[in-house]
C-alpha cells in the first residue's frame, strides 16, 4: 500500500515557543519538491511527546495541503489506549491518510496487552495503520508472533522495522511474504535494508538532505548498487546522527546548515551548544563541501 520515502519531519517552533507553520510550510515543500513519496507528522523527530494534541492536528492539516497526492500518516504515541484512541480518531477526521502506531509509552506493555492496544486504536481511527517496532527506544519489542496476531486486522497494512537487527526485515517477508510493507527506520541500516527487499525508508537525515536520500532509494531499487554505495558512504557520517538519544538536536542542526532552517526546540530539549555544536557542525560541514554529484534516476 505504501511504498518508497516517508521522511518523519521535524516540527518547527517561533522563538516565543509557537508552531513556525511558514517555515514548516518551506520544509515539507522541498520533500516533496525532491520526490518523496509521503510525510510523517508527530513522530519522535517531531517532538510529539511536548506537542499538544490541537498543535499535532494544524501540522496535518498543513502537511496534507503540501503533500498534495502523497499520503500523510499522523503517528500515535500515547500513554493510554483511551489517550491513543482519541487522537486516532481526531486525526482521521482532520483528514490524516494513516496511522505510524506506537505501543503505549513509557509502560512496557506485556505482549498481549500491546496488541490489544495496537488493535484498539487502529480499529478506532478506522484507516491503515503502520506499526512502529522500535524496543531499542521504547523497551517493547512487537515480535513476528504478536505480527501473526495483527496480520488478521486488514487495517495494520504496514510495519517500520527499527529493531537495529538487520536480520529481522528477511525474517519477516519469510514469515508472511507481502503481508506487510516492511520499511526500515534505521537510517544508518538503509542502504543494508534496501538491499534486503524492504518496501520503504522512514527518514530522519532526509528532512536536511532530501534530494540525496531520495537518490540512493531509486538507485537501488533500480539495481544500481554502486551508485547508491558511493552515496551512501558519503551520507553515513551523517546518518548516523540520527542513532542517538539527542537525533532531534542533530538533524535540526543539520537543517541549520543544509537547507537554512532553525534548530530550535521545545523543552526539555535545548539545542546544541558549545564543543558538542561545534563537533556536530564540522561533521555536517564535511559533508556539505564534498557533497556528491547526484546520477539521473
Amino acid at each position: 500500500m505504501w511504498k518508497g520515502v516517508f521522511p518523519a519531519v521535524t516540527t518547527k517552533f517561533t522563538a516565543n515557543d509557537g508552531l513556525d507553520m511558514t517555515e514548516m510550510e518551506r520544509c515539507f515543500g522541498l520533500q516533496i519538491d525532491a520526490g518523496v513519496d509521503g510525510l510523517i507528522i508527530g513522530g519522535s523527530l517531531g517532538e510529539a511527546m511536548a506537542l499538544e494534541p490541537e498543535e499535532k492536528l494544524e501540522i496535518l492539516k498543513l502537511a496534507r495541503k503540501v503533500a498534495g497526492s502523497r499520503p500523510v500518516l499522523m503517528t500515535v504515541c500515547e500513554s493510554s489506549t483511551k489517550r491513543a484512541v482519541k487522537a486516532a480518531e481526531a486525526a482521521a477526521k482532520a483528514g490524516a491518510d494513516g496511522f505510524m502506531l506506537l505501543p503505549g509509552v513509557p509502560y512496557r506493555s506485556a505482549p498481549h496487552e500491546t496488541v490489544a492496544h495496537l488493535l484498539e486504536v487502529t480499529r478506532a481511527g478506522g484507516l491503515p495503520a503502520m506499526i512502529y517496532n522500535n524496543p531499542v527506544a521504547y523497551g517493547v519489542d512487537v515480535s513476528l508472533d504478536m505480527f501473526e496476531q495483527l496480520a488478521a486486522e486488514p487495517l495494520i497494512v504496514a510495519m517500520k522495522e527499527s529493531t537495529d537487527d538487520i536480520r529481522r526485515a528477511t525474517e519477516v517477508f519469510n514469515r508472511f511474504g507481502s503481508r506487510f510493507d516492511v520499511f526500515t527506520g534505521v537510517d544508518n541500516l538503509a542502504l543494508e535494508s534496501i538491499v534486503m527487499g524492504v518496501d520503504g525508508w522512514v527518514a530522519g537525515l532526509v528532512v536536511a538532505f532530501p534530494k540525496e536520500t531520495v537518490a540512493i532509494w531509486r538507485l537501488a531499487r533500480a539495481g544500481r548498487l554502486e551508485e547508491a554505495r558511493a552515496i551512501y558512504r558519503w551520507f553515513r557520517p551523517l546518518l548516523d546522527l540520527d542513532v542517538s538519544t539527542f537525533l532531534v538536536q542533530n538533524i535540526k542542526l543539520a537543517e541549520v546548515l543544509a537547507i537554512g532552517s532553525t534548530d530550535r526546540c521545545r523543552a526539555p530539549r535545548i539545542s546544541h551548544a558549545g564543543a558538542e555544536r561545534a563537533r556536530l557542525e564540522a561533521i555536517i560541514r564535511k559533508a556539505i563541501e564534498t557533497r556528491p554529484a547526484l546520477p539521473a534516476v
